[in-house]
């Protein structure tokens, strides 16, 4: 049963029932309850849908109440704050354009495009994922189409610009290779030949990414969410970019910068950063330096407030040993213990089992290799300032 049942009559007030009693866990009582007065699969689709819509809210915030979904739909859906990025961008550059986003699943970045005075197709050969990309722009009250069909087969040439999420899982998994996308990388790199923004997973390998094409890697909250690939009238003459959501701080310079032995503060950069390969713009912004030319940590002797890193206080080193780590956790009252690594190979929920924290106190390891040698810090992260930013 699709999304349409559930949009007016007898399944829109089902619909309505089935939220505002949904509590997570409880979903078989709700079945329950609901069966004695509702067709039992129109009660199925309610609950599901008004589960999924609890889900979205992570994605699409106080949208999710009024939106449609399918399981595949809103587990493939792009963040709300990460798709309104993408749409102003384009927006900003071909203001009111027309733009057809080939495989739109439940519609998400539809609703971000034609919030920014976009003109939008969507195209979705699922009948079922496309009434509910339909469903959401109406009930957003927003102006678009979705037609069914293969985003392999439709004439791109009325359109301004080209949209794609190419599909990253087969048979339930996620992959990795850009060369198993579907559409096949081929049609993608077809699109970047003309206006085209099409969306990537983050772990894209930097010569994969064509001459004249940007790349963009967005983290939102810290999280890295994903890589744009930006080409035609919306390329910016830019190689590699990192933009931190919600702040918009964004970097495209990779400076050159010096490595050498540990200062009072640890610099952590934001993964986007890390993945667009810019980490020696921490290293400018704070003043500082690598700890070593192959680690993407930044250490300095000044705090700086920048959106570009997470910021750590060293207030000790120590040997990577456990023995010498476990005494260190005992001596300092340990109970809350945060370990970051990078450049060793160790797993930190493995090594926190082993550290055995008890007491009552909190602190960060960070765990890093320096040369050929792995090293230990205690640190304590450093609060960033409501200030913090950097010039876009």
């Amino acid at each position: 049963m699709t999304v349409t049942a559930l949009l007016d009559g007898a399944g829109a007030e089902l619909l309505a029932e089935a939220c505002t009693n949904f509590q997570p866990g409880r979903e078989l009582q709700l079945v329950e309850k609901l069966r004695r007065q509702y067709d039992a699969t129109l009660v199925s689709a309610a609950v599901t849908q008004a589960a999924l819509r609890h889900r979205a809210v992570s994605k699409f915030d106080s949208d999710a109440a009024r939106m449609y979904f399918t399981p595949d739909g809103l587990e493939q859906a792009t963040r709300s704050t990460v798709g309104a990025h993408r749409a102003q961008r384009i927006a900003a550059t071909m203001p009111g354009s027309s733009v057809v986003d080939l495989g739109c699943g439940i519609g998400g970045d539809l609703i971000s495009a034609a919030r920014a005075g976009l003109r939008v197709t969507g195209v979705e050969r699922d009948p079922a994922t496309a009434d509910a990309a339909r469903a959401n722009l109406a009930a957003l009250g927003l102006p678009g189409e979705v037609i069914v069909g293969d985003a392999e087969s439709i004439d791109l040439a009325p359109y301004d610009v080209v949209f794609a999420d190419p599909a990253r899982r087969a048979d339930g998994r996620r992959v990795f290779d850009h060369n198993a996308y579907s559409p096949p990388w081929s049609f993608v790199t077809g699109l970047l030949n003309r206006t085209a923004c099409v969306k990537v997973a983050p772990g894209i390998p930097h010569d994969a990414v064509p001459d004249g094409v940007e790349a963009e890697w967005v983290s939102d909250a810290g999280e890295v969410k994903e890589a744009a690939l930006w080409s035609g009238h919306l390329y910016a003459g830019i190689t590699r970019r990192a933009t931190l959501l919600p702040s918009g701080a964004t970097v495209t310079d990779a400076p050159e910068a010096d490595s050498g032995p540990v200062g009072q503060y640890i610099y952590e950069p934001d993964g986007a950063v890390v993945r667009a390969g810019l980490v020696t713009a921490v290293a400018a912004a704070v003043d500082g330096w690598l700890l070593d030319p192959r680690i993407a940590y930044v250490t300095a002797d000044a705090l700086v407030s920048t959106a570009l890193a997470s910021a750590y206080e060293v207030l000790e080193e120590l040997p990577y040993k456990e023995k010498a780590l476990r005494s260190w956790v005992r001596s300092h009252d340990i109970g809350t213990l945060e370990i970051k690594k990078r450049g060793v190979d160790l797993d930190p929920a493995q090594l926190r089992r082993k550290l055995a924290p008890k007491g009552s106190g909190s602190a960060t390891l960070i765990i890093t290799r320096i040369d050929r040698d792995a090293i230990a810090f205690s640190c304590r992260r450093v609060a960033p300032s409501p200030t913090a930013g950097w010039p876009g």
